[in-house]
């Protein structure tokens, strides 16, 4: 029986997930959670370069708004995310109704821990993919409005040019 190409991508996923949940709970048992999590840290400030620089030349994508919008697209969609993104004049507005990352958590029993991974690893990811589509002298900027590792039904991630970013406060 040949798999078909959802199949190839479940599984890569379900690997891909599996893979970075196991790595952290083996270095936490070893060196500790917040050891574990400064590592975890270090990996997701380089994957996200990796990724974005791929996905902008796999998908022949611009640097700016649009091109993140794009990328981000094709990148929630590709590791499960429930989400929508509106684009707005100065921005983009991702809201993510589920995350694959927390869900993980929660199954793992692991729920209280979801936030404070979220502080530091969401927060570096989203980072470095706004800095990946920045242009020069047009530096996109992100902010989290919601998370849903808070209970506030819904991640809402803002992304936009830093001088607009000012102006929407």
């Amino acid at each position: 029986m040949e798999l078909t190409e959802e199949q190839k991508t479940e599984y890569f996923r379900r690997s891909y997930t599996a893979v970075d949940g196991l790595w952290f709970m083996k270095v936490e048992e070893r060196m500790g959670f917040e050891t574990a999590l400064q590592i975890d840290q270090a990996v997701w400030e380089i994957l996200p370069k990796i990724q974005a620089r791929a996905l902008k030349a796999m998908m022949d994508l611009p640097a700016g708004l649009a091109g993140l919008e794009q990328a981000l697209s094709a990148r929630l969609a590709l590791e499960g995310f429930d989400f929508e993104i509106e684009r707005h004049e100065e921005g983009l507005m991702v809201m993510v109704r589920s995350c694959p990352w927390h869900q993980i958590m929660i199954k793992s029993g692991r729920a209280a821990l979801s936030e404070r991974v979220s502080d530091v690893i969401c927060r570096v990811e989203n980072e470095t993919w706004a800095r990946e589509f920045s242009e020069p002298g047009a530096e996109i900027g992100f902010e989290r409005e919601a998370r849903l590792c808070r209970g506030e039904g819904m991640c809402r991630v803002w992304f936009g040019k830093k001088e607009a970013r000012a102006q929407r406060k």
